[in-house]
């Protein structure tokens, strides 16, 4: 199994801060990842501080 996370760094929020929105983006993503049972096909999108939609992660065959 890979997991994948993949944010957007040239629009919104992410854009004009990339530290401190990847690091509010990974600390909510590391947060929410009890409510999944992390098999292949589990994913979600990622969204920045302004809620807009920067990327998802997902879980995928090897």
């Amino acid at each position: 199994m890979r997991f994948v996370l993949e944010v957007t760094m040239d629009d919104g929020a992410v854009a004009q801060d990339r530290v401190a929105e990847l690091e509010r983006i990974l600390r909510y993503w590391g947060g929410n990842l009890r409510h999944y049972a992390l098999d292949p096909g589990d994913g979600s999108a990622v969204y920045d501080s302004a809620y807009q939609e920067v990327g998802g992660w997902r879980v995928v065959e090897s």
